[in-house]
């Protein structure tokens, strides 16, 4: 209904309020982040030239979650008219007065961080291409506001692409900008011409005349010991180039050269891939023989002693059914796991076609969240159920407990990190209103679906099991070193950590290192051999503790699979060492106080995973099994 209502909305301005075509270039700015440092900040954070007061675009959920904050700038543009030196705005800086020597040292503080500027062109990106080591070239989908050369003359980040920048102790800010804004003229249509590439080059320039600008001469350089007062000068030139190779369908293509070694990456993923598959194919061709000849073995057996003098998995018939102890915890968990995993599904099933796209910012983040909260029946249906048959009476305290615990976890860890991002001015830290939102989503809309869920399931008659359980309950003997309950944990997590840390590598930089993720394919395909790698390796060994005779499988096989998370927490803190600059107390809380929020979410999503197939199994075996 809501689709269709989209369409005929749609249709209708489309039909009665044509599109106007407009000469007037607008370029937008967003957020300004870095490398170095976890914390956005806003454009204005830093004094650059600011537009009138215009309308801001309207942002959507997932934009405002991740902290983007695009706004007008003053840099408007005729369509094919060309600019040469054209001056925006100058700033003026005095360090006697205290208010004027904290905007520049400030803005000397994003110059020492590298942090980049990030413009928009009809919805592109403005990037910033040169070249690096063996000729090759590198696209970066920003600019920085300007480098460092340390008192050794030592230049840092961008003062190496320029031998003028050679200063000690001195400040460089690119204060201008030469932006070539590629174009095709579309035949057979009204549209006229369509801006298909953006890219610029900053440069810098100390200004003689900074009302009257000429672009030239030495670069503007700030020495870190400055005194006095200072004058900078902001000025931009464009240049319209038509190009009729480039068609609007793939105009997002040239970001791709952003993406350094991307044949690597492909071929990397496919080998990661190829070998999952292999040992998966592996795991399940030794249970189907195995398995098959046990169950031959157990069906053929005539009388109860020779079910006496055999030994393994079918001893425990009358305990593998057994209510686990903490089956309250565990059914919440699998409440939250399943709404996960279907988020999950939906959210990379929707990416993969094309929706979610970087070119639609946000709507990755909106779809999941969205998608989270339109979940909570499912959660509630499936605590509920299991619960039930666990023999759990205390059903109140069961939906409570879906309903808060795990979102409230999350939501406790991400309020802690937005009252620091608070305190620090960042961009990222979250409106009031905002927050006011998404809490109402939560308890008007989510915790009422879960509260449906939980009466339906509650509702239905508890899960019947293929066997009886015994009253008292089996005594385990004594395993091994390899059955026991922590190594089969931590062996159980190898493989599938195997399958995916490849992508998170991309993933952890699409995040931190503020690189655009494209390869949403991979992605999927990655999180189905995910999928049957966790319930793959949580089944063999499954079956081999029931071997033993150990028939506490329920929360053993949670556990195996969900601790794929503990290794990705292990991966994200080598990460943070080996490929990132952060520097700050501020930064380096709120990078693991996220990563813990991530690491949550995928204990929960594999170790549901894990526990359905186990579950899977067991009935299965038990169901096919004559017992006496």
């Amino acid at each position: 209904l809501y689709i269709l209502v989209a369409v005929v909305v749609f249709f209708f301005f489309f039909f009665f309020f044509p599109l106007s075509l407009k000469s007037e270039i607008e370029l937008f700015v967003n957020r300004l982040d870095s490398v170095e440092s976890v914390l956005p900040y806003e454009y204005t954070a830093f004094d650059f030239c600011s537009a009138p007061s215009e309308k801001r675009p309207s942002e959507n959920l997932g934009q405002v979650l991740f902290g983007e904050r695009i706004e007008p700038s003053p840099y408007k543009f005729k369509f094919r008219v060309n600019e040469e030196c054209s001056h925006v705005c100058t700033k003026n800086y005095n360090t006697e007065k205290q208010e004027e020597k904290i905007k520049l040292d400030f803005l000397k503080k994003g110059m020492l961080l590298n942090y980049q500027h990030h413009w928009i062109v009809d919805n592109m990106p403005v990037t910033w291409c040169y070249e690096v080591e063996a000729s090759q070239k590198f696209c970066n989908p920003g600019f920085p506001i300007g480098c460092y050369v340390t008192e050794a003359s030592q230049p840092k980040d961008a003062c190496v692409v320029n031998t003028d920048f050679n200063a000690r102790d001195t400040f460089y800010l690119f204060n201008h900008v030469d932006i070539t804004i590629f174009y095709h003229v579309v035949e057979n249509e009204a549209a006229g011409a369509r801006l298909v590439t953006a890219k610029m080059q900053p440069r810098s320039f100390k200004h003689t005349n900074s009302d009257h600008p000429d672009c030239t001469g030495e670069p503007m350089g700030i020495n870190n010991k400055f005194t006095g007062e200072l004058k900078v000068a902001y000025t931009y030139s464009v240049k319209f180039v038509e190009d009729k190779n480039i068609r609007w369908a793939s105009r997002w293509d040239y970001i791709l050269e952003s993406m350094p070694h991307t044949n690597i990456q492909w071929f990397s993923i496919m080998n990661s891939l190829v070998i999952v598959l292999f040992l998966s194919g592996m795991v399940a061709m030794i249970m189907l023989r195995t398995l098959h000849k046990d169950i031959a073995r157990y069906n053929q057996m005539d009388s109860v002693e020779d079910a006496q003098e055999e030994f393994g998995w079918k001893l425990v018939h009358g305990d593998v059914f057994r209510p686990p102890r903490k089956g309250m915890l565990l059914s919440v968990f699998l409440g939250s796991g399943t709404q996960i995993f279907i988020m999950t599904f939906v959210t990379l099933f929707f990416a993969c076609l094309g929706f979610l796209s970087p070119a639609n910012r946000g709507a990755l983040m909106t779809c999941a969240v969205v998608l989270w909260v339109l979940l909570g029946t499912p959660a509630g249906y499936v605590a509920a159920r299991f619960y039930k048959s666990f023999g759990g009476e205390k059903w109140k305290t069961n939906v409570l407990l879906t309903a808060f615990l795990c979102p409230g976890v999350v939501f406790a860890d991400f309020f802690l990190m937005n009252l620091i991002l608070w305190g620090e001015g960042s961009s990222a830290a979250m409106p009031f209103g905002t927050l006011v939102a998404i809490l109402a989503l939560w308890f008007c809309i989510s915790v009422p679906l879960t509260f449906i869920g939980a009466y339906f399931g509650f509702k239905r008659s508890a899960i019947e099991h293929p066997v009886r359980t015994n009253q008292i309950p089996r005594q385990i003997p004594e395993q091994s070193f390899y059955t026991r309950p922590l190594p089969g944990i931590i062996m159980g997590g190898i493989l599938p950590f195997g399958c995916i840390f490849i992508q998170l590598f991309f993933i952890l930089n699409s995040i931190w290192s503020h690189q655009m993720y494209y390869m949403f394919g991979f992605l999927f395909l990655v999180f189905i051999i995910l999928v049957i790698t966790c319930s793959e390796a949580t089944i063999l060994l499954c079956y081999f503790h029931l071997c033993a005779e150990d028939y506490h499988w329920q929360w053993r096989s949670f556990l195996t699979s969900g601790f794929t998370a503990i290794y990705f927490l292990v991966y994200a803190i080598h990460y943070f060492y080996s490929k990132l600059q952060i520097s700050g107390m501020a930064s380096t809380i709120l990078y693991f106080g996220y990563t813990m929020i991530m690491a949550l979410i995928f204990f929960l999503f594999t170790g549901t995973i894990g526990f359905f197939a186990c579950f899977w199994f067991v009935t299965k075996i038990y169901s096919v099994v004559k017992v006496d």
